[in-house]
């Protein structure tokens, strides 16, 4: 279909590289439906024109072969971009509000517990309605404006949690080749004046604004979301279990008085299973607390009748003699419980005041920056899944190990932008704490086409519809709900002006532990895969270049301290791309320099995986800068069809990133 929608275009533009401009979507199963901002264009001719419509171009180059090859390159917005923030916005405050009645729900407290809880109360409550106002803001949002955030509204408080300038970009030869752009996740109406998230959250209590007082004795205790989640179970668990027991107990007696033997062994067997799992619940309460008294446990144990003392007494006693022993047990089991409810009450207070006890503005700062890295990968799966959809090993290997998401930053050290990239670390990291579901969606309609998020903070699922056609594809194990891991890695390499300033006279350190520790990441996650599908097919290049070989190259390039050593970049996005992962990539708006990282990892894959004539390389690359779907970006963003570089600043990037003359020459905004 594609070949013979610019057929005739190719045939009239045979001196010109760039054969035409095409808006309109592409009708094949690789296109995500829920990728499209609006409902494709009824019509399809070349001068067609539609903000909410993906922006088409079509190339001609030349291979090595002296062929020639139709590339066509798409770039589109999202409706990811305002549907995500505004689900995420609304987990944050229930989540927030179940933790203010857990705290409500505590009970009388001493008075040092009590102005804790009022204090923390206090703080989830502003965030409530802080959230509240942004949500209302957000559902204001119509037409292209809940599909795109421009590079000009970052600093808007009430677009804090959508990403900036989130597109798909996609090219197409035989194949699809994606590239998720989006500008860096981070909080740009908060500033940077004191750092960014990494920096913030490794601060001293001490220089933390606006928090939570938390009390010398108990400063030093954390308690992790998974520990606080523990103590939520085991609270619910008890009050369930107290009840039961007593009703056993009840109708051990009854057994007991109608002379049965048969249902007094039933009814202890039943006992004997809660009275265990009572047990444990204390042995767990008493093993990760630190304000109760062993001597709940010890009185607990060796006062506790047990069920085969209870079926000994009942054997030769009176029914009289029974019922003692079981109003003691009950004793016990409230004992039990009301020191349990005491020490749990202890780790949800005090994980909910060390969670406080950053700040509001940290706590703010955070759920934000989280918010964009989630649309960004978000989308990025869905485009995945669409393409892997019939591909059986790659829908192995997503299930056993999960999926690599790639993060390619080209933030400097210096100045702002090493606050921007402490809040992209902790963003894409947290991006672990997410898991992917896919199901059948309910029609075809683009409402129920979008991704739903749920969840809290400590965990969030996402739920990936596919339209019945494509989810019939999928094995079994994907259609029962199996949940899908992400593996977040960020690499980053300055490029720019202000990177040559970090690198004479500042600090490149925060970069390199960046970079090492992804590095480490994708080895561990290679050596998993191995490990559990050893004979897995994994895609090849021309270039014959094995993962094994690619991960030593990186290894060596990261050793080696270059300046701007954008190769390490390259290495990188290979990696990922034959380990079918997505790829991401950013800078401050994803406006500019990123226009020069995709439209150079575009050219280069024609060239080792499309023979594109090496001679012609920069040809198209210029072509590609000049003509192609980033400068549409470029004028989307600012109204200029400019580069946001002058000549000064662009004699200190690497040559690869330098776009052509004509093309630059506009202040970035």
């Amino acid at each position: 279909m594609f070949y013979e929608c610019v057929c005739n275009v190719f045939l009239c533009l045979q001196d010109s590289l760039l054969c035409d401009t095409l808006h309109g979507s592409m009708h094949d199963r690789d296109n995500s439906p829920m990728m499209r901002a609006g409902p494709p264009p009824d019509n399809h001719s070349l001068t067609y024109r539609d903000e909410s419509s993906p922006v088409c171009k079509v190339y001609r180059f030349q291979t090595e072969s002296s062929r020639w090859m139709l590339v066509r390159e798409q770039m589109s917005d999202s409706p990811l971009t305002s549907s995500l923030p505004k689900q995420l916005l609304s987990c944050y405050i229930q989540e927030d509000r179940r933790r203010i009645q857990e705290l409500r729900d505590l009970g009388d407290l001493s008075p040092h517990w009590e102005v804790l809880r009022s204090d923390v109360i206090a703080h989830y409550s502003h965030l409530i309605s802080t959230y509240k106002e942004t949500l209302t803001e957000l559902n204001k949002l119509t037409g292209s404006s809940a599909s795109f955030k421009s590079s000009c509204n970052k600093t808007d408080r009430h677009l804090e949690f959508i990403p900036v300038n989130l597109h798909t970009q996609r090219m197409q030869v035989t194949s699809w080749y994606d590239v998720v752009t989006v500008g860096a996740p981070s909080d740009h109406y908060q500033g940077f004046k004191h750092g960014g998230l990494q920096r913030l959250l490794n601060k001293p209590d001490s220089d933390k604004k606006r928090c939570v007082c938390v009390s010398p004795v108990y400063r030093s205790i954390f308690y992790s979301s998974d520990q606080s989640s523990r103590a939520r179970e085991i609270l619910s668990s008890v009050t369930q279990l107290q009840p039961l027991i007593s009703g056993l107990a009840e109708e051990l007696l009854q057994a007991a008085l109608e002379v049965s033997p048969q249902r007094v062994q039933e009814t202890l067997t039943k006992l004997a299973h809660r009275v265990r799992h009572m047990q444990t619940l204390t042995h767990y309460k008493h093993t990760h607390t630190h304000t109760t008294n062993t001597r709940t446990h010890t009185h607990y144990k060796h006062t506790h009748p047990s069920p085969g003392c209870l079926a000994f007494t009942w054997l030769s006693s009176p029914h009289l003699h029974l019922l003692p022993l079981v109003i003691t047990l009950r004793e016990c089991v409230c004992e039990a419980v009301d020191r349990a409810r005491s020490a749990m009450t202890f780790v949800l207070l005090q994980g909910a005041a060390t969670q406080a006890s950053q700040g509001l503005a940290v706590t703010h700062r955070r759920d934000a920056v989280f918010s964009q890295a989630l649309c960004a990968v978000v989308c990025g799966f869905a485009l995945r899944i669409y393409a892997g959809v019939e591909d059986k090993p790659f829908l192995l290997q997503l299930c056993e190990v999960g999926l690599v998401a790639q993060f390619e930053g080209l933030l400097s050290t210096y100045g702002d932008e090493i606050g921007m990239l402490e809040d992209m670390e902790v963003g894409v990291s947290d991006l672990k704490r997410i898991s992917f579901r896919i199901t059948e969606a309910k029609s075809e309609q683009p409402a129920d086409l979008l991704p739903t998020v749920s969840g809290q903070r400590g965990g969030f699922c996402v739920e990936v519809p596919l339209p019945s056609e494509t989810y019939l594809l999928l094995p079994g194990e994907l259609r029962d709900g199996r949940g899908l891991r992400v593996h977040p890695l960020l690499f980053n390499i300055g490029i720019n002006q202000q990177q040559s300033l970090a690198e004479r006279f500042g600090d490149s350190s925060l970069q390199e532990r960046i970079n090492q520790r992804s590095c480490e990441m994708l080895k561990s996650y290679y050596s998993t895969l191995r490990e559990k599908l050893p004979n897995l097919t994994l895609p090849s290049s021309l270039s014959q270049s094995t993962v094994d070989d690619l991960l030593t190259s990186l290894d060596q390039s990261l050793e080696m301290k270059k300046r701007k050593n954008v190769e390490v970049l390259w290495l990188a996005a290979s990696i990922c791309r034959r380990l079918n992962g997505i790829r991401l990539t950013s800078c401050k708006s994803a406006k500019d320099r990123t226009s020069m990282s995709v439209t150079l990892e575009q050219c280069t894959l024609l060239r080792e995986e499309h023979t594109l004539n090496a001679e012609l390389f920069n040809k198209a690359l210029d072509c590609m800068r000049r003509e192609g779907c980033r400068l549409e970006n470029v004028e989307k963003n600012i109204g200029s069809r400019k580069y946001a570089f002058n000549s000064i600043q662009l004699k200190t990037f690497p040559k690869p990133y330098r776009p052509p003359e004509g093309t630059y020459g506009k202040v970035d905004t």
